[in-house]
């Protein structure tokens, strides 16, 4: 007990000694990362760039003789950007106030912003500071308090060998005078990490998967089948680097007894024995700094038997033509690819007629009723030069003006009886990618949700006679985009349309752009004033080939401005928790709305429609 209290006592201590951090002052990227997103896109940044925390670095610079005792100072972690997404810091505690530590954070994305494309570290990083300040003039008071914190933070020359001491004062003249040409020369060790700069040398965009990409062995279909296996996601960002596959053939394993609780560096290590089954591969994750991957075929989940393959052309939806060619937005040539995509329209096989679910009988009632206010009401209009009837009022107006020699022929003296019309259309485009097929809770799935904000969509404008139809769109690759017909703008809802929305079902992946493009040319040919493009969904759009990450959300913003400039309104649903991140940036902060419990969304569809329609 004496020496566990000891050395407890001893840990506590000399890890305080070593800290260089404030934990009082510590901000967290997650409580700033809107403002950080804001703030980037106010500056001119790109807006489809997303905020996320940043990876561990080595630090290779010279530590203090306490930070070696406790063991600390090994790891850091930099600013930088690539062209998805800006990574930050997950918190900074660096300073001991909490303004300086949230200057730092937007400090670092006023960086980010600029663009410079050759020079070495150092110099990129002055060229950056230079122009920040120089476009934004206000930064200056804000970088040169952080510049005189981190002075504080930075080893003193003096203590330093000749070639690193000499290192430190170019560094130093490099903040305080961005324009000043400084040059770093060998040294044994690198110098400190500059925090307030970007990262020296950002790891690469992706790994190369060229290898992959180019196994004969591996089908689409296999792809398509571990991107529809259940993942787990861990909650920091990891370094990695690929390596060969261990063949696990090596009978032999020589290993020290001590070395027994240390951690394998592969999710599936290279064992001679049976593999437990309790073995969880994301807690070991999580406890490590670095992960090595390797390309091997088969996958941890491969212990499971799952049948994903496609369905036969007898089993699967009706197939309406031969297809469609959508167009598809390339944001980095920053063209219009003609022709790129293949959308095929496709009716259920399975649909039969049917009634309302009795579930939903109670809840249509109720909404029936409040839309009954929208429904087309003949009324009288007066003042009019024809009509069906005198309006008294305004003919013994005209019977006075002429006793008193005020003739006017023109005079509106009729009323007319004329019926008030609704004139809108609106199209439903539901997302039934393979995500909808998650429960929400212990009885429902995603899917069977948006079934019963079909019904209830449904009940509700067909009460008010208002012109809509309903479609949904899941995707395998850019060459089969399904587009469902659940109900045409001219098909009267009936049991048989019903029957439609009842046989909907969970899909593939989600290519948005292709669909709400053919999806606005549907909608285009209604000779109605009002168009509304309802988009539900519960998540990013997603395909199997490049058609993640940015590309697919900058296609679906690019399709989302071509509907826009046809006159349609588009407005998106979704229950996705993150649609924050993203959704702003695709339909704009006042075009969407997040449901936080999917399980409101089929009371709610209709109201929200009410809304933008009244």
């Amino acid at each position: 007990m004496l020496e566990e209290l000891v050395g407890s006592t001893w840990h506590h201590y000399i890890t305080k000694r070593a800290a260089i951090h404030y934990p009082e002052a510590i901000v967290y990227l997650d409580d700033i990362r809107h403002t950080a997103g804001v703030f980037f896109r106010a500056l001119g940044g790109e807006g489809g760039l997303h905020v996320e925390s940043a990876t561990d670095s080595d630090v290779y610079a010279k530590r203090s003789v306490v930070q070696r005792i406790a063991g600390s100072g090994k790891k850091i972690q930099y600013a930088w950007r690539d062209e998805e997404t800006l990574r930050l810091p997950a918190s900074i505690a660096l300073f001991p106030t909490k303004q300086l530590n949230k200057d730092l954070y937007l400090w670092l994305t006023a960086l980010s912003v600029i663009d410079i494309e050759s020079g070495d570290w150092i110099s990129k990083n002055q060229s950056r500071t230079e122009k920040v300040l120089a476009i934004w003039p206000g930064l200056k008071r804000r970088y040169y308090a952080l510049v005189e914190a981190h002075f504080q933070q930075r080893p003193t020359p003096k203590d330093l060998s000749e070639r690193e001491a000499k290192q430190e004062y170019a560094i130093r003249m490099a903040l305080l005078d961005p324009k000043q040409t400084v040059k770093l020369e060998y040294a044994k060790r690198p110098p400190h990490p500059v925090l307030i700069w970007l990262h020296p040398s950002p790891p690469p965009l992706e790994f190369n998967s060229a290898k992959a990409n180019q196994d004969p062995d591996i089908t689409e279909d296999d792809h398509q089948n571990k991107e529809q296996k259940k993942q787990k996601k861990q909650s920091k960002r990891k370094q990695g680097n690929r390596t060969e596959m261990p063949q696990g053939n090596e009978g032999l394993m020589s290993f020290r007894l001590e070395s027994l609780w240390s951690w394998g560096e592969y999710s599936k290590v290279d064992r001679t024995s049976t593999d437990d089954d309790d073995d969880d591969a994301m807690k070991t994750a999580e406890d490590m700094d670095n992960i090595t991957v390797a390309q091997n075929a088969e996958t941890t989940a491969s212990k499971i038997k799952l049948d994903l393959d496609l369905p036969s052309t007898h089993y699967d939806d009706i197939v309406l033509g031969e297809g469609i060619a959508i167009d598809e937005w390339d944001y980095k040539k920053q063209i219009l690819q003609k022709d790129h995509c293949r959308l095929i329209t496709m009716k259920s096989r399975d649909a039969e007629a049917t009634e309302l679910p009795q579930r939903l009988k109670n809840q249509a009632r109720k909404i029936r009723r409040q839309f009954e206010i929208l429904r087309p009401q003949r009324h009288w209009l007066s003042r009019q030069t024809d009509g069906t009837e005198l309006d008294l009022d305004s003919y013994i107006s005209f019977l006075s003006d002429r006793k008193q020699g005020h003739v006017n022929s023109d005079t509106p003296v009729y009323r007319d009886l004329r019926n008030e019309t609704r004139d809108l259309s609106c199209m439903l485009l539901a997302d039934l990618s393979l995500s909808t097929d998650a429960y929400i809770n212990n009885t429902s799935r995603v899917i069977d949700v948006i079934r019963d904000a079909l019904y209830l969509f449904s009940e509700a404008l067909s009460v008010t006679g208002d012109r809509f139809a309903l479609h949904g769109f899941s995707s395998r690759n850019r060459s089969h985009v399904r587009f469902h017909n659940i109900k045409q703008f001219d098909e009267h809802y009936s049991d048989e349309a019903r029957g439609y929305i009842e046989a909907i079902r969970p899909g593939y992946y989600t290519r948005m752009g292709a669909a709400i493009r053919y999806a606005s040319q549907l909608l285009e040919k209604e000779a109605s004033k009002q168009k509304l493009l309802l988009i539900i969904t519960d998540g990013k759009p997603n395909d199997l080939d490049k058609y993640e990450g940015r590309y697919g959300v900058e296609d679906t913003r690019q399709a989302i401005i071509e509907a826009e400039k046809k006159g349609l309104q588009p407005f998106c649903v979704t229950i996705d928790e993150k649609a924050e991140d993203y959704l702003p940036y695709l339909f704009g902060k006042n075009a969407y709305i997040l449901i936080k419990n999917a399980a409101e969304l089929p009371a709610k569809l209709p109201l929200l429609y009410l809304r933008l329609t009244r």
